[in-house]
């Protein structure tokens, strides 16, 4: 059965908790908030219209999600978009999913101006950088030869 995607709404949260709370506990993230802590933020930010969440099901099962905000920009009409999480549980990896929760993903912003979408990923990460660049994500800003940078600081 292949995989569908649809928007997460607030009924939703408690998915989307649990599958970012997975997905950090996966990844030895030690300080994760809970899955209701994540699911009570959802519930809020499922009400945005800033915020968009895909949820990927295959049957009744919930496969996988995407996370992505827009904002705007000076640089262009339209928005920017920054994927914020993406997961997939990882018994149904290398099956399409995240491909499909991608791709559903930009088609989505676009239909709501985004004109670029970024997305952050950890240098050691070889696997998910290997999936953004067959989907035609790059490192280094368009022509340049260096690579592109995130800073964090946390407040």
């Amino acid at each position: 059965m292949a995989a569908t995607t649809r928007p997460a709404g607030p009924a939703d949260a408690h998915l989307v908790g649990r599958l970012l709370h997975d997905f950090n506990v996966e990844f030895d993230e030690e300080t994760t908030p809970s899955a209701a802590d994540f699911a009570g933020r959802f519930e809020h930010l499922l009400t945005r219209d800033d915020v968009l969440v895909l949820l990927a099901e295959e049957g009744a099962a919930t496969t996988g999600f995407a996370y992505l905000t827009l904002r705007p920009t000076p640089y262009y009409d339209g928005l920017l978009g920054q994927l914020e999480e993406l997961y997939v549980v990882p018994e149904l990896r290398d099956q399409g999913i995240g491909t499909v929760l991608l791709t559903t993903a930009v088609e989505r912003i676009v239909a709501k101006g985004a004109a670029e979408l970024h997305i952050n990923v950890d240098e050691v990460d070889v696997d998910t950088r290997r999936f953004y660049e067959r989907h035609g994500f790059v490192n280094v800003h368009p022509g340049a030869d260096y690579r592109m940078l995130c800073y964090l600081r946390e407040l």
